[in-house]
């Protein structure tokens, strides 16, 4: 079996150290910096040693995980009451959304796919929400936003900017499972901070390493995570935040005039997503913790997420679902806040029709200067 082999690297700028036969010591080309053989292994010993402690303790606490906390989903319930009797479930039978509303909400068409049939149905089956945050945006004002958006886009096409086709933006309440937790993280950083000065002739660049832990605790109050697949995820994490404070206990009395989707995807399914968004913004704190250096390169980490309590809530959004040239077309808009979000087509037989306009009045001003060569100047009056 080969001998492993150990590259030794400057303490004071991690550049290879070499032996050197003349002095007996290891050498550094980049620092000129010189070491007695043994310090060196001393050094290196007690990082093999300090490496080998942290291994462990990261392996024990892996164990600890596999074994820990789950989410805890307690307090999810779908006893409606006597509400119940006043719920109706709607089915579309093109994208197999299910809506819940109030007997009194007349639904003719489907916000996510515009299909302009929803099959009445049996309601049944639904956890009640436990929160609510109740639409603040009206939906003349979403209208107004909408064609705003419109505004300055000779390539749109005309079924785009059509009154009746507008006016048939809808408010739904979009399920979203809110979790809270917490996360212990700990990181180490190699980091440098560099310098240039004058040396003589020479511009002489000095960099100063460190070594910097962090450690601490973030904790996290309601991460949404959107439960339902026929809205996509890039849409609902560009129209957050939404703002909590306006969380209401959940009620049906704020249900009238809109529809609610009924989750598709568990908790228990959209609890890896929570656990990426958690561990990904505690990593971002831990990292944004370290400054004023020129480099910073992380050397080891180690998160622990302790999973809390589940809740599910209803939070507003405004939908316009347009099929265009065998494509669904999605827009939509935080009914809380106005954020807006949405893809628009382009009509290809209005953006040629435009270009070729363009072309031929530019090939008729080519024409007349080519024949009239001054023609064009006293036109101009020059």
């Amino acid at each position: 079996m080969a001998a492993q082999v150990t590259n030794y690297q400057c303490p004071a700028c991690t550049g290879p150290l070499q032996f050197n036969a003349e002095t007996g010591k290891l050498g550094c080309e980049f620092c000129g910096s010189t070491y007695e053989a043994t310090e060196i292994e001393v050094l290196y010993a007690e990082k093999d040693a300090k490496a080998a402690e942290n291994k462990s303790a990261t392996d024990a606490k892996r164990e600890e995980e596999k074994a820990g906390d789950e989410w805890d989903l307690s307090g999810l319930s779908d006893d409606w009451g006597a509400e119940a009797g006043n719920m109706r479930a709607y089915s579309c039978p093109s994208c197999c959304a299910e809506l819940i509303c109030d007997e009194t909400t007349a639904v003719t068409s489907c916000p996510y796919c515009g299909n302009p049939t929803v099959v009445p149905g049996q309601f049944s089956g639904a956890l009640r929400p436990d929160f609510v945050i109740p639409f603040k945006v009206t939906k003349k004002e979403a209208i107004a936003a909408l064609k705003k958006h419109y505004e300055g886009r000779p390539f749109l096409p005309n079924a785009f900017k059509n009154e009746n086709h507008i006016e048939e933006i809808k408010g739904v309440y979009v399920p979203f499972w809110l979790f809270d937790g917490e996360v212990d993280c700990e990181a180490v950083y190699d980091c440098g901070r560099t310098h240039t000065y004058r040396s003589g002739s020479y511009d002489v660049i000095h960099t100063d390493h460190f070594e910097v832990l962090r450690e601490g605790t973030v904790s996290f109050s309601r991460i949404p995570v959107d439960g339902s697949t026929k809205m996509p995820d890039d849409y609902m994490d560009s129209i957050e935040p939404f703002d909590y404070s306006e969380l209401k206990e959940f009620s049906t009395g704020y249900m009238p005039g809109y529809l609610a989707d009924k989750y598709d995807v568990s908790a228990e399914d959209c609890s890896s997503r929570a656990d990426e968004r958690a561990a990904n913004t505690a990593e971002s704190c831990l990292r944004g913790s370290v400054g004023h250096y020129s480099s910073v390169l992380e050397r080891h980490k180690n998160l622990r997420l302790h999973r809390g309590e589940v809740k599910y809530a209803l939070l507003p959004v405004w939908l316009l679902s347009t099929r265009w040239n065998g494509q669904n077309w999605l827009f939509a808009m935080n009914g809380q806040t106005g954020k807006f979000v949405g893809k628009l087509p382009v009509d290809k037989k209005k953006k040629w029709g435009i270009f070729a306009g363009v072309y031929a009045a530019a090939a008729a001003l080519t024409a007349v200067v080519m024949l009239f060569p001054g023609g064009l100047l006293r036109l101009l009056g020059m």
